[in-house]
């Protein structure tokens, strides 16, 4: 089965070339479909380093990733869409690893997550990424689904502004299979330098406590925008 990676980006110039030449150093051609950044008005290059590096480009004038997400999905080609992060590098032979397990039988699925930073919270932290528990589902762990799965589920919501990945996986195993890789993509651990491993996490977690009791992703985004000004 062939397989469309879809990467969101706004002014992403230090990281985008790097994930795709980590993609490309691994491409497996007769697996990967195209490659598309959906790009919502960067102003630092990163649409032109990206199409340098083999990516099909898609501007949007709305910025969002749920947004982003969903007009990449609209655009594929290929029959599983693997949604990554512009900051995240998944792990050697992750095409295959997707097509194999798709080929299996599921549906949707995740790896587990690491950071580029060895501190010993985000290692706590990642370690739980590991158990089937939709607390634990983070967007950073990358996210792959049949696509006419999510056609049928109706993509990503787009009323989301926080916590889209975590929504849009519920409704997935709610219509398919989930499976939870034991290889572990690497991701960017920038958020946490720039406002501290404690005070960013302690806010995700409160964040998904008030999400949880029912709070509106405007009143979500308003308090997440708060607690790290």
């Amino acid at each position: 089965m062939s397989i469309t990676i879809i990467v969101p980006t706004y002014n992403e110039f230090d990281y985008i070339q790097t994930v795709l030449k980590h993609i490309n150093a691994f491409n497996e051609k007769d697996l990967l479909k195209e490659i598309i950044v959906v790009d919502a008005g960067s102003s630092d290059g990163t649409m032109e380093r990206a199409e340098i590096n083999g990516a099909k480009i898609i501007r949007t004038k709305l910025r969002g990733r749920a947004l982003q997400m969903n007009v990449g999905a609209r655009e594929a080609t290929g029959d599983i869409l693997y949604f990554l992060h512009a900051d995240t590098l998944p792990p050697k032979d992750f095409l295959s690893d997707i097509n194999a397990v798709v080929n299996n039988g599921f549906s949707a699925g995740c790896f587990r997550l690491t950071f580029d930073w060895s501190h010993w919270f985000l290692k706590f932290n990642a370690y739980f990424t590991r158990f089937d528990i939709n607390a634990f589902r983070y967007g950073d762990q990358s996210l792959f689904i049949k696509r006419d799965l999510f056609n049928r589920i109706h993509g990503f919501n787009e009323q989301f502004t926080v916590l889209e990945d975590n929504e849009i996986i519920r409704r997935i195993k709610k219509k398919g299979t989930f499976k939870i890789f034991k290889k572990s993509v690497i991701t960017s651990a920038r958020k946490y330098r720039r406002y501290g491993v404690y005070r960013l996490q302690i806010t995700y977690y409160f964040i998904y406590l008030l999400y949880k009791l029912g709070f509106s992703q405007k009143k979500l985004m308003s308090i997440y925008q708060s607690l790290l000004n």
